[in-house]
């Protein structure tokens, strides 16, 4: 297993500097990042050249790539008309550069806003576990019931609504009607009420409407991938054979099912782990919640590379490592997968 760590791990060294190539080309196209820093006001044509030459956008793309990537303290920049030394160290050795629009070294504003993003991402995704693969066993069991039927419904009309069609129709709801008729009405906006302050239970009841709208859909998809893993599995010789047994049902499909029917699931959690550090974009804004989802948009309008480049490129390692780990529950899950 170690073998196969190192090796995927080697695999990924590539496969990083292809994903960060790509994307370093794509976000140097986002726009012109100068034009946004005189806010309303137009910057003149001398600062607007001046500002170029001093952030490094007068260089070609492929050494501001070089840059970016191993740091330009081994070479001279302009700086106000004068010749020094850089001062940038690369990614490699963990520089990220300094955010355009905040001035603000990228690491300190992304690590900010990580710990909003877990509070919001964290909490959802053991909802969606929870119930995805608990309606996903029930409608197997009781295939083609009532019940069934009315879950299958739902889940076909939760993976039909986009995400921020849910979050409005949750604010009507929940914050505007529920106000109207002088009912007790959950906040739209922010993570707290700036006159009672930033305590436990007011982030918690901000919390209750965005965590709702990430895990109306995935626990619609997580339970249709369950169910149909489920009924899959219901079926095998090796469950009737634990059933001839006089196996307790409750046994069977929680020790012989279950495991081999989690695969699907497993697949799904690595896919959408890594996400969990990006945030949710459409939600975030939406309510308005700090996280990484709503620093990316901010900075995507701002033209702001450093920040972009970064959020994307830790987003990519982790949908890497987060891979290699599935593959590691596979092995663990499943016998007849091997490391070899």
């Amino acid at each position: 297993m170690g073998r196969y760590i190192t090796k995927r791990l080697l695999q990924a060294i590539p496969t990083m500097f292809i994903i960060s190539l790509v994307l370093f080309v794509l976000t140097q196209n986002i726009g012109d990042p100068v034009t946004t820093m005189g806010g309303r006001d137009p910057i003149r044509p001398d600062d607007y050249e001046r500002l170029r030459t001093e952030l490094g956008l007068d260089q070609p793309i492929y050494l501001q790539y070089v840059y970016w990537m191993i740091g330009n303290d081994w070479t001279k920049v302009d700086v106000g008309g004068k010749e020094i030394l850089g001062t940038r160290k690369g990614i490699l050795r963990g520089d990220f550069g300094t955010s355009l629009m905040d001035r603000v070294p990228v690491m300190e504003l992304v690590w900010s806003r990580v710990p909003n993003t877990l509070l919001l991402m964290i909490p959802a995704q053991i909802i969606i576990i929870l119930f995805g693969v608990s309606i996903g066993i029930y409608s197997a069991l009781k295939q083609y019931s009532l019940m069934d039927n009315i879950l299958t419904a739902g889940s076909f009309i939760g993976l039909s609504m986009p995400v921020f069609f849910i979050s409005l129709i949750l604010i009507y709801v929940f914050s505007v009607l529920f106000q109207h008729w002088g009912l007790p009405h959950l906040p739209a906006v922010g993570m707290f009420e700036p006159a009672v302050g930033k305590t436990p239970l007011q982030v918690a009841i901000h919390m209750i409407m965005p965590v709702t709208s990430i895990a109306f859909i995935s626990i619609a998809s997580y339970s249709r991938f369950m169910r149909s893993s489920m009924l899959n599995i219901m079926n095998q010789d090796y469950i009737r054979t634990a059933k001839a047994k006089g196996l307790e049902k409750t046994y069977v499909i929680l020790v012989h099912a279950l495991k081999n029917a989690a695969l699907p699931i497993v697949t799904l959690m690595g896919m959408d782990l890594p996400l969990l550090l990006a945030g949710a974009v459409v939600t975030e804004s939406i309510f308005g919640w700090p996280g990484m989802g709503r620093l990316f948009l901010d900075h995507l309008e701002g033209s702001d590379g450093p920040v972009v480049m970064a959020i994307v490129i830790l987003v990519a390692l982790a949908v890497i490592l987060f891979q290699i780990l599935t593959d590691l529950i596979y092995a663990l899950l499943d016998p007849r997968i091997r490391m070899d």
